[in-house]
């Protein structure tokens, strides 16, 4: 991947991957994105008393499959067993009542219409006739080889329990052991990040306030001239102001460092002790851009050849 950071605008390469460039530093981010999800749907599976149930997230959500879990049933007519459990009065209560707190597009009238059906020997009702019918996100069917009738966690724990109740407690067991294990890998990853981004932060914030800030300002005043640096550290090593960022990318939370990679924090982390020494010898920003941005340069070329560098990531990951 191409790291190179140029003050001039240059089209990104074949892969879009350099940053501060408008298509480069999309392409990079959904890159990203793309990987995080596809590791996280390719690992993220629990086993339950020998049976594997897979698991996705949706906005924050987790979707556990009912297929799988119908598996300790039968494992030949896993969706009879889900069509049986849908038929029933207190299912069909419990799926209406949850989409009409947490799902504003819900259509309550036709869940009315199915309630009123629900134990009658004559109804049947398929996960997909209920999502189609009233907008409902609670349940999912997805398709392919990984594919199968999904759940919030708050439903699929109710199928669980009407499966065996026994079986429930065993899932709940188990799907906790889960978040807590991705809890302390993303608390370590995160502690990590930041750690690295803000090891000089009080030597910089020294020096800006020896030879930058006039006597007796206002805070607010002081605020925006570590905005301006912080600024030009974003421009030296990313090649876009926060606010450009933010432009580019309106859709995206946080800000241009929390989308940064192991070796982009190493480096600006690097570059906040050099731009306090640049500052206390009176340069101008310009001039010091232009050093920084030389510096990141080098610095990520060097810091990309670094296997050390990667195995650590990968172990973060």
């Amino acid at each position: 991947m191409d790291y190179e950071i140029k003050l001039k605008k240059e089209p990104a390469d074949k892969n879009g991957c350099r940053m501060g460039q408008n298509n480069g530093k999309q392409a990079e981010i959904e890159y990203r994105t793309r990987k995080r999800e596809n590791e996280m749907a390719k690992n993220r599976k629990i086993n339950v008393q020998g049976f594997d149930i897979a698991l996705y997230e949706s906005n924050k959500n987790d979707y556990i499959s009912l297929t799988d879990i119908a598996r300790y049933k039968d494992t030949e007519h896993t969706d009879d067993i889900i069509k049986n459990w849908l038929r029933n009065r207190n299912t069909v209560e419990l799926l209406g009542f949850w989409e009409i707190i947490n799902n504003p597009n819900f259509k309550p009238v036709e869940f009315d219409g199915f309630r009123k059906q629900a134990g009658l020997n004559s109804f049947v009702l398929t996960p997909k006739r209920w999502i189609e019918t009233t907008n409902a996100i609670g349940i999912v069917s997805k398709s392919g080889r990984n594919g199968g009738t999904f759940a919030h966690q708050d439903i699929a724990l109710e199928f669980a329990s009407w499966i065996s109740i026994e079986f429930k407690l065993y899932v709940i067991k188990e799907f906790q052991r889960l978040k807590e294990d991705e809890n302390s890998r993303l608390k370590l990853e995160w502690n990590l990040q930041r750690t690295l981004a803000k090891i000089n932060y009080h030597i910089h914030t020294d020096a800006i306030k020896e030879s930058l800030i006039p006597k007796e300002v206002s805070k607010k005043q002081a605020a925006l001239i570590y905005a301006d640096e912080a600024d030009l550290l974003n421009t030296a090593l990313f090649g876009l102001t926060a606010k450009e960022w933010h432009e580019r990318n309106p859709k995206l939370s946080g800000n241009i460092r929390d989308y940064a990679g192991l070796e982009q924090l190493v480096v600006l982390s690097n570059l906040e002790s050099i731009n306090a020494l640049l500052i206390k010898q009176g340069l101008p920003q310009s001039e010091r851009l232009i050093q920084l941005n030389k510096t990141a340069i080098a610095q990520m070329k060097t810091l990309v050849e670094n296997r050390a560098i990667k195995k650590l990531e990968s172990k973060n990951n």
